[in-house]
């Protein structure tokens, strides 16, 4: 995204400005969404980054009111994309259609699929076939489409949160490694405690459910992106970034026991990509202008436990990808 994709942009934001803003977003989301302080402030991460979110979680955790629940407060074009078997690469970009004009001459007209939004929710997005996800892969990637050897361009912003079933996490067609990879996050969505499912049924079983009022445009979240790109990082925390990275190949010297045991295949320096954008949203939603370790520990079990591929021990024994992670802070040097 540039400054001169999003018209009439008003001045740059001060970190002020933008931390109460992303308090103000927050606060409106969890008028909907009780619990999952983690899950919001991970999605929120991914928008402010300008990148895509892969949520995970068994079906009715509210993964979809989430996505719609942030599209209204940050009043952002929003649509929903159920992926099938049967789904076809029109069905998501749209297609040529032929119309017949006053003049009574005849002329295809491009009506746009449901990708063309600010905010698209994919839901069940590994149920789709290859050649499917490579037109969803394409927009992920370029934030544009082709139909008939046109090229359009999607809205700005534009931000893919996708979910996916663990209980059907293979899917008919599981999603490939290239695929994984343009997610910034993948987000873990758990069972909520007793005492959040007894306020979700307060709020929900009732004739009065409450909604979330808009509290930001699509302008201020490029602003809010722009001011978290700009965000320093000092050289010693990218290269403790690096090491980490490095550290998940199992073929590495800087390699920990755990990885070279259960990891067949590490992390790309997407990975690190993903490390360093998102502990810079992660400092600016703290208040703070710098990035700290912290910052990097906050994000790295999201950054990372969809890029690390486990070998046949790792799986037969149950391994976690978040447990390689946690042990990779734990032990790579700061």
């Amino acid at each position: 995204m540039t400054d001169a994709a999003a018209p009439a942009m008003p001045p740059d934001m001060q970190l002020d400005e933008f931390a109460a803003l992303a308090q103000t977003i927050e606060q409106e989301v969890g008028k909907v969404i009780v619990g999952q302080k983690d899950v919001v402030r991970s999605a929120i991460i991914c928008i402010l980054a300008g990148r895509h979110a892969l949520l995970e979680g068994v079906p009715g955790l509210g993964k979809t009111m989430l996505i719609r629940t942030l599209a209204d407060v940050l009043d952002m074009k929003f649509s929903r994309i159920q992926f099938t078997p049967d789904l076809m690469p029109a069905d998501i970009v749209g297609t040529d259609i032929l119309e017949e004009t006053e003049e009574g001459r005849r002329q295809f007209r491009f009506q746009q699929g449901p990708i063309f939004a600010n905010l698209v929710l994919a839901d069940e997005i590994n149920r789709a076939t290859p050649k499917t996800q490579s037109a969803m892969l394409e927009a992920m990637q370029e934030k544009t489409v082709t139909v008939a050897g046109r090229r359009y361009d999607l809205e700005k912003p534009f931000f893919v949160l996708a979910t996916q079933n663990p209980l059907e996490m293979e899917g008919t067609y599981p999603l490939p490694e290239a695929q994984l990879d343009r997610f910034l996050f993948k987000v873990n969505v758990t069972f909520p405690a007793v005492e959040d499912l007894v306020a979700i049924l307060d709020r929900t079983t009732g004739v009065d459910v409450p909604e979330a009022s808009t509290v930001a445009s699509a302008q201020q979240v490029i602003q809010m992106g722009h001011l978290a790109l700009s965000t320093p990082i000092a050289p010693h925390v990218s290269e403790y970034v690096a090491r980490l990275i490095v550290a998940t190949h199992p073929d590495s010297e800087l390699s920990t026991v755990m990885a070279r045991q259960y990891v067949q295949v590490g992390a790309s320096p997407r990975g690190a990509q993903a490390l360093i954008i998102g502990a810079k949203v992660n400092a600016l939603l703290e208040g703070r202008f710098n990035v700290s370790f912290d910052d990097i520990a906050a994000v790295a079990a999201p950054s990372l436990r969809h890029r690390i591929l486990l070998n046949f021990e790792g799986q037969a024994e149950a391994i976690s990808p978040d447990a390689i992670v946690a042990d990779l802070l734990a032990t790579v040097k700061k």
